[in-house]
């Protein structure tokens, strides 16, 4: 990897910081402390928060066709979501051990605080909770499949993708055979329990 993609890599990894920052700090201004699992709101938020609550017959009435018609074809995708992560979870459960790689925790991707949210209803909450789920557990897997690639194939494709994870972007130039083999084995070693954090 050349040093101007290097300096580039440090200066997105450097803003990434800057807007968790940026982010944290927005959070503080929004009236909430995060205590423990539960999510608390000052008094005259949650007072507000339950003024905007739609109650279910109104929101029945309010929300649109097309969303309550194709709620069966949306809720029926948790069955292959349900397999695909059971298996993907067994593949980490069994494997990365094997391969020396640091497991990824569940709860850094999949999140349910949104049902703590009093300005929903039931349904939106549900919704919610849904959605949580499957977007939590794409990036789960996504973080799975990634630390796989790194520790097999560690190298980028010839052409440019659209969407990459995390870890693509520090992985080896298409074509770069001089030391491959030494090179895999550092990327491997940087999938440790010990390195990961580091990396």
């Amino acid at each position: 990897m050349n040093e101007r993609i290097q300096l580039l890599l440090k200066q997105m990894n450097a803003l990434e910081d800057e807007m968790r920052t940026a982010l944290s700090e927005q959070q503080s201004t929004m009236f909430f402390q995060i205590k423990g699992k539960r999510v608390e709101f000052e008094e005259s938020i949650k007072a507000r928060h339950r003024k905007f609550k739609r109650n279910f017959f109104r929101w029945l009435v309010t929300d649109r066709p097309q969303n309550l018609i194709t709620g069966p074809i949306i809720y029926s995708m948790i069955v292959p979501l349900l397999i695909t992560d059971l298996f993907v979870s067994f593949y980490q459960f069994t494997c990365f051990p094997i391969y020396g790689i640091k497991k990824v925790k569940r709860r850094d991707y999949i999140m349910f605080d949104r049902q703590q949210l009093s300005y929903l209803n039931f349904i939106e909450k549900f919704h919610c909770t849904y959605c949580a789920y499957g977007t939590g557990m794409v990036a789960y897997i996504s973080e799975i499949i990634a630390r796989t690639e790194q520790y097999f194939c560690p190298i980028k494709h010839a052409r440019k993708i659209l969407s990459t994870h995390a870890r693509y972007p520090k992985f080896l130039e298409f074509g770069d055979a001089e030391n491959y083999e030494a090179k895999l084995e550092e990327y491997r070693r940087a999938l440790s329990p010990d390195n990961i954090d580091k990396t």
